[in-house]
C-alpha cells in the first residue's frame, strides 16, 4: 500500500505541477492595449485558440488532482482498488493505468454507455 500511496502522491505533484505553470498570465495578454494594433486578425484567432486550449486543459487537470485526492482517501479507510459502483475488485492492471480510477471495467462501460444516451440499457429493459 505504500507503493500505491507514493505513486498516487506523484501523480498529484505532477499535476499540480502542470495546474501551476498553465495558470500563469499569458504574455500577450499582459502586452499594453496600444500594441494590440500590431497583431493581424489570425493571431488574435492563434491567442483565443491557445486560451481556450489552455482552459479545457486546466479544467481535465483539476478534474484529475480531484480524483487523486479521492482515491487517496479511499486508500486512507481501506476501499482503494474496490469499484464504487459494484463493490467488485478493480483488476491491478487498471489501477496501474489508472491509479485514481473507482470504478471496474464493467461498470465504467455501463456509465459511458448510460452517459452516451446509446439506448442499449433501455432496449434491454423493454
Amino acid at each position: 500500500m505504500d507503493q500505491i500511496r507514493e505513486r498516487l502522491e506523484k501523480e498529484l505533484r505532477m499535476t499540480a505541477g502542470r495546474l501551476r505553470e498553465i495558470s500563469r498570465p499569458d504574455e500577450l495578454e499582459e502586452l499594453p492595449a496600444s500594441l494590440g494594433s500590431i497583431f493581424d486578425d489570425v493571431d488574435k484567432i492563434q491567442i483565443d485558440q491557445t486560451r481556450e486550449m489552455g482552459l479545457m486543459t486546466k479544467g481535465r487537470l483539476v478534474q484529475r488532482a480531484n480524483r487523486l485526492v479521492a482515491a487517496l482517501k479511499r486508500l486512507d479507510v481501506g476501499s482503494y482498488g474496490q469499484c464504487v459502483e459494484c463493490g467488485g475488485t478493480i483488476k491491478p492492471a487498471r489501477l496501474k493505468a489508472l491509479p485514481e480510477v473507482e470504478t471496474c471495467l464493467m461498470c465504467q462501460d455501463q456509465i459511458e454507455r448510460m452517459s452516451r444516451g446509446s439506448g442499449f440499457w433501455d432496449k434491454k429493459a423493454a
